[in-house]
């Protein structure tokens, strides 16, 4: 007579896509949408969206608990410090949208130069005799700066290879291949004639494009931040691009998010996106599915790819 065994529960604190995960359990394994109270009681991992919160009274509630799985990098609203001195392991999936980011990056950059905006109005408008006077650039030969040389800036710089760029890079704590690094971010922004941001927020680097950095860039530059909002001085931005010191500016992080509307939002030569350039289907894919193996891993012993720092 075979013994029944009761499954491990793993809950999806916010939407988890079943097929994602499913084929990842053990016949020993469930996973359970809109738990219940008894369902948290029981739950011995979790795989944690970006929005939810895991706070003391969380934990609480879900005793058994021994991994929380943490999709993306973020882990602003779980309590890590308290999860951890209950003995609960915190994982992350830093890795997962690293392409989907940096393809977001030349996603903004591509339609900065090649001025996509101004030339779709252009044409829906009828003012096609007006296409000569459109200063559309190129890519190819000009010098990309990457502030923060981490997955993501790495992955960017493998891009821009592609499009025959001259890179540059700025990473105190990153390795940088030689030739390619700067020892300041002011000698980064003065030699790059495209920048792009890649830096947690710190608050040493709040503002870290400011007015006076603003300042040493080549007139006409373009910025680009996939990163985190509070890095760029909007006032300061905006004022750059109505002098012309900027051409163009790629935003797909705001602060706060969602952002109250900033008279830059308004100008031309801007690009838009609602903190998107990571969240692609694909991406998503990538982190849930890295979220409930690193939770797997550790129900079976193993160590994780990666865990949020305490």
């Amino acid at each position: 007579m075979s013994l029944s065994i009761n499954p491990q529960i793993i809950v999806a604190l916010g939407r988890v896509e079943p097929h994602l995960v499913e084929p990842l359990l053990s016949e020993h394994q469930r996973l359970v949408q809109d738990p219940t109270n008894a369902d948290l009681a029981n739950a011995e991992a979790a795989i944690v969206r970006a929005a939810y919160r895991v706070d003391r009274d969380l934990l609480d509630r879900m005793p058994a608990l021994k991994v929380i799985a943490r999709t993306g990098v973020g882990t602003d609203l779980v309590d890590v410090a308290e999860a951890n001195r209950r003995g609960i392991a915190v994982v992350i999936t830093p890795g997962s949208n690293t392409a989907s980011v940096a393809e977001g990056v030349f996603a903004h950059l591509l339609s900065l130069v090649k001025k996509l905006g101004p030339l779709t109005s252009l044409v829906r408008e009828g003012r096609w005799e007006q296409r000569s006077a459109m200063d559309v650039g190129d890519l190819e030969g000009f010098t990309l700066g990457i502030i923060g040389y981490g997955r993501i800036g790495r992955r960017v710089a493998r891009l821009a290879e592609a499009f025959d760029m001259k890179i540059l890079a700025h990473d105190p704590f990153a390795k940088i291949p030689a030739g390619m690094g700067c020892e300041t971010v002011e000698e980064l922004l003065a030699r790059s004639d495209f920048t792009t941001l890649h830096m947690p927020l710190t608050t040493e680097n709040h503002h870290l494009i400011n007015a006076a950095r603003l300042a040493t860039m080549k007139t006409g530059a373009i910025l680009i931040n996939c990163s985190r909002g509070g890095l760029v001085d909007l006032n300061a931005a905006r004022q750059a691009l109505l002098s012309g010191q900027l051409s163009g500016l790629g935003l797909d992080v705001y602060d706060p998010e969602p952002p109250a509307h900033h008279p830059l939002f308004d100008h031309e030569n801007v690009v838009l996106t609602p903190h998107l350039m990571g969240f692609t289907q694909q991406g998503m894919a990538h982190t849930v599915r890295d979220a409930a193996q690193g939770a797997i891993d550790v129900l079976a012993g193993r160590a994780p790819a990666a865990v949020a720092a305490p």
